[in-house]
């Protein structure tokens, strides 16, 4: 499974990266990892706007969005 790691970067930056990851894959399952509340709901939003389903999850102090189409 791919796995996107996008901690430390400031907003937009991570929803940019899961734009293009979505955009070149039709369906199937990728994990973005995270590391603020802001990005998970900006890209648990997106996601969803895109047809994706979402399942977030936490790992020590990261959180692991698992996007599933």
């Amino acid at each position: 499974m791919e796995r996107i790691d996008a901690r430390g970067l400031s907003c937009p930056q991570p929803v940019v990266l899961t734009k293009s990851f979505i955009d070149k894959t039709d369906s199937g399952e990728f994990e973005i990892i995270v590391d603020t509340g802001t990005a998970r709901d900006n890209i648990s939003r997106l996601a969803g706007n895109c047809g994706w389903a979402v399942a977030v999850r936490t790992e020590s102090d990261d959180i692991v969005l698992t996007l599933i189409k």
